[in-house]
C-alpha cells in the first residue's frame, strides 16, 4: 500500500517539476515529513538521491542542447560540493544528536521553503533590483562571487534538500543576467546533479537513504516528469508558479512554526 502511495507521490511531483521546472525538493521532502510521517533526516537523505538520478536525464537534454554553461556549472561546484562535504563531516563526525538534528532539519526545511517561494514570487522584481545595484553587465559576475553562491546553495541543499531549483535559477540570473534563461536553467539542472549526488551519498553513509522508499519515487517520478514535459506548454506558466509559492509558503510556515 505504502508502495503505490510513494508511487503516486512520485509521479505528481514529477509531473509538477516536468511543467514548472520547480518543486521537486520543496514539496518531496516535506510532503514525506508532514503526510508519510518520514523522519526529516531521512526524507532529506532520501529526496537528494531522488533528485540526483531524476535531473540527470534533464541534465544530459539540456546539454545535448548546447543549453548548459560549463564554466558557471565548474565554479558554483567548486563551491557547493566542498561545502556540502563539510557539511556531512560535521553532522557524522560531531556526532550530532539525531533529535536535535531532526529539530534543526525541519526548521532549515521551512525556511528554505519560504525562501524558494520569495524567489518563485519576485523572480523579475529581484533581477531588475541587482541590474541597478550590483551592476554586474553583460560581463556577469566576477568567479569569487559565483563560487561563494555555490557554497550556499550547497550548504542549503545539504541540510534541507531544498535550494537547487527555484533558489538556484534565481541566484543565476542575478549572476549571469546576460545568459538566456533556457541557458540558466540548463546550467542550475546540471549543477545540481553532482550537488545532490554528493549530499545525498553523504547522507547514505550515515543511514539516512530509505533504498525502498527511493525506488518508489522514482517508479513514478521518471514517468510524471515525462508527462508534465510535455503538456508544460499548453498550460499557464505564471498561475501554476503562483501556486506553487502560495503552496510553499504555506508549507514552509508549518514546518517553521
Amino acid at each position: 500500500m505504502d508502495f503505490w502511495a510513494y508511487t503516486a507521490s512520485g509521479f505528481a511531483v514529477g509531473a509538477i517539476v516536468g511543467v514548472t521546472g520547480v518543486g521537486g525538493g520543496s514539496l518531496m521532502t516535506p510532503l514525506l515529513v508532514l503526510v508519510f510521517g518520514v523522519s526529516p533526516t531521512t526524507a532529506v537523505g532520501t529526496d537528494l538521491l531522488y533528485a540526483a538520478l531524476t535531473k540527470s536525464g534533464g541534465a544530459w537534454v539540456h546539454a545535448a542542447r548546447g543549453g548548459v554553461d560549463w564554466n558557471l556549472v565548474r565554479l558554483l561546484a567548486s563551491g557547493s560540493i566542498p561545502a556540502s562535504i563539510l557539511t556531512i563531516a560535521a553532522i557524522h563526525y560531531l556526532a550530532v544528536d539525531t533529535e536535535a538534528l531532526g529539530y534543526v532539519i525541519t526548521h532549515s526545511l521551512g525556511a528554505a521553503l519560504i525562501l524558494t517561494a520569495l524567489s518563485i514570487i519576485f523572480r523579475d522584481k529581484i533581477r531588475v533590483w541587482a541590474d541597478k545595484r550590483l551592476g554586474f553587465g553583460s560581463s556577469g559576475a566576477p568567479a569569487y562571487w559565483v563560487v561563494i553562491t555555490g557554497a550556499t546553495l550547497g550548504l542549503l541543499v545539504t541540510v534541507s534538500s531544498v535550494g537547487a531549483g527555484a533558489v538556484g535559477v534565481t541566484a543565476l540570473m542575478l549572476l549571469a543576467p546576460a545568459l538566456p534563461t533556457s541557458r540558466i536553467v540548463g546550467s542550475d539542472i546540471a549543477h545540481a546533479v553532482p550537488l545532490t549526488l554528493v549530499a545525498g551519498l553523504g547522507h547514505a553513509s550515515t543511514g539516512s537513504v530509505d533504498w525502498l522508499l527511493l525506488a518508489s519515487l522514482l517508479v513514478g517520478s521518471l514517468p510524471g516528469i515525462w508527462v508534465g514535459s510535455h503538456i508544460s506548454h499548453r498550460l499557464p506558466e505564471r498561475a501554476l508558479r503562483g501556486l506553487l509559492a502560495t503552496l510553499l509558503v504555506l508549507v514552509g510556515g508549518r514546518l517553521a512554526l
